[in-house]
């Protein structure tokens, strides 16, 4: 499972002649590497050690990425990796924008610029976007002070849009208008819900499950929960079992839709910088007097971790199931020059009460045996029995005598 975020891009670093792509791999992790020890390593040394037999003219890709794939793995992180052309373009489905382009800050103007190559035959593509290009404003809106996750807040604003226009300007200083179709091509709708019972107290019961956090999450969340409100649902059960994960962004951006203007996340850089990940303003649709119920398990990792760390230290929601997966390690995903991907871990996160859930996992409030039903979650019906789930007791939980809320 994977994290995918917009990270800022380096510039190559002045080292010993190396095959373009094999130095920008190497440029990458020593800038943006979590583990800045490089797994007790040397990091100049390991460029010399696996780049032998190689110079900056050498065009045998297989040999040269063979070298960068050892290179990587020398970092002892079985999450970062070299990924190939094809592996690259399928990864795309957590592309949140779909345009097939990469928004970064450059490291020097901090500008937001195309920091990768577009995905081959994307709309960023075929409009000739370049890497280093400057995106000056995004449907109209200036990009000055803001990040790519502001951006893509900006372009989620209007989910059915089938385009969005970049302000280009090229490095040869013309800026022109670029309107870019989005594409989530052969991207499942990860959402399935339905009003699950209506019990004898009057409590109508609304199961709702995610199956991963890829480009069409949020959009389809949100409109599975309005119309669950809609139907006068007023208890919440979210499985999120077996989901591994996805786009971290999409699980702030979900937060958002059960928490105004909260701290979802804390997440820690390998330079010690710590950035605070906070829920939208005014973007809730369940009303917050409804209780939630969150179900977890082993296979719960990443970005469903993320959402269930933010709603339960946030009081919103309380823990079901069995201790989840133990993911708390953010990954980047690079493109390199050559049309290949480079993951690598550059961050950790925290729940906003401060926890470090890597390799821990979320431990649920109320176990399994407790108020789940056996069969699990792709089970149609048998696994989505709300039944014996005591909403009474989770409204108790979330009350301001009985949780301590993070912010």
């Amino acid at each position: 499972a994977e994290s995918v975020d917009n990270f800022p891009a380096v510039s190559t670093s002045s080292v010993p002649s190396a095959p373009p792509v094999y130095q920008e791999a190497w440029s990458l992790v020593k800038k943006y590497a979590l583990d800045q020890t490089f797994h007790g390593q040397d990091w100049d040394e390991a460029y010399t050690k696996f780049s032998q037999g190689l110079d900056a003219s050498t065009t045998d890709e297989e040999k040269v990425m063979k070298a960068t794939s050892n290179l990587i793995s020398s970092l002892g992180d079985k999450y970062s990796r070299i990924l190939d052309k094809d592996a690259y373009a399928r990864i795309q489905k957590f592309d949140l924008i779909g345009v097939g382009a990469t928004l970064m800050p450059d490291s020097t103007t901090k500008e937001i610029i195309v920091g990768a190559p577009p995905v081959a035959k994307s709309s960023a593509d075929l409009a000739g976007l370049k890497v280093g290009d400057v995106v000056v404003a995004v449907n109209g809106v200036e990009t000055v002070g803001r990040t790519a996750f502001d951006i893509i807040d900006q372009i989620s604003e209007d989910p059915n849009a089938g385009t969005v226009t970049f302000t280009i300007r090229s490095s040869d200083g013309v800026t022109r208008d670029v309107p870019l179709k989005r594409e989530f091509a052969e991207v499942k709708d990860p959402v399935t819900y339905r009003v699950s019972e209506t019990r004898s107290d009057g409590t109508k019961v609304g199961y709702v499950r995610i199956a991963e956090f890829n480009s069409l999450v949020k959009t389809s969340l949100e409109a599975a929960l309005r119309d669950l409100e809609s139907q006068g649902v007023d208890a919440y059960v979210l499985d999120i079992r077996g989901n591994p994960g996805g786009a971290f962004q999409s699980a702030v951006e979900i937060a958002g839709l059960f928490l105004n203007d909260k701290l979802a996340t804390d997440v820690v850089d390998g330079n010690g910088v710590d950035l605070k990940f906070r829920t939208s303003k005014d973007r809730v649709v369940v009303d917050e007097n409804h209780p939630l119920a969150i179900w977890l398990d082993g296979r719960s990792a990443s970005a469903s971790e993320v959402l269930s760390g933010a709603l339960r230290d946030n009081c919103r929601a309380v823990i079901m199931g069995d201790t989840s997966f133990g993911k708390g390690l953010v990954q980047a995903v690079y493109g390199l020059k050559n049309g290949y991907g480079l993951v690598l871990t550059v961050a950790k996160y925290l729940t906003p009460g401060g926890t470090d859930i890597n390799r821990v996992g979320i431990v649920p409030d109320v176990s399994k045996d407790e108020a789940l039903p056996s069969a699990p979650g792709f089970v149609p019906l048998l696994g989505s029995d709300t039944s014996r789930v005591d909403f009474l007791d989770i409204a108790k939980r979330l009350s301001p005598d009985m949780c301590s809320r993070a912010d």
